[in-house]
């Protein structure tokens, strides 16, 4: 008995699309090395789907969790400004004497000159340099590491 081999012909139809739809269809058509009707027929199988509001759904959970991780880094790096801030200060008003009235107009005369060259730095190191949660992680060596160079 020899097998036969049924299949159903596909149906056809008319769609009308927007130049920029058509134009975006057809790239990803040829990006894809597929026909723009196996693209199309994919994409309206996809939209008509009863899972895909729940597919979208994930992929918004995902798309959150990204958003709340990057959030946390930027709550601990912000966080880590600000206490270095905050340790600088209080370091420099311990230790920084009041300067006598004639060398405290000196000192105000010299300290535009040397906040313009301060921004000049600060601009130059956010350009260019490393930040400074990267050098505090590669500063600080773990209990760990400090066991293996003994």
């Amino acid at each position: 008995m020899k097998a036969v081999e049924t299949r159903k012909k596909k149906a056809q139809i008319s769609v009308y699309l927007d130049p920029a739809i058509m134009t975006m269809l057809a790239d990803h058509a040829a990006r894809r090395d597929q026909s723009q009707s196996m693209i199309a027929e994919a994409a309206i199988a996809s939209f008509l789907s009863p899972d895909a509001a729940e597919r979208r759904e994930a992929v918004i959970a995902k798309r959150l969790d990204q958003l709340d991780r990057r959030m946390t880094r930027l709550e601990r790096d912000s966080g880590i400004a600000v206490e270095s801030l905050a340790v600088f200060i209080k370091f420099w008003l311990a230790t920084t004497p009041a300067l006598p009235e004639p060398a405290a107009q000196a000192a105000r005369a010299k300290a535009g000159e040397r906040y313009d060259q301060f921004v000049t730095a600060l601009g130059r190191r956010l350009a260019k340099g490393p930040k400074l949660r990267q050098e505090v992680s590669e500063d600080i060596v773990s209990p760990a590491d400090n066991l293996s160079e003994d």
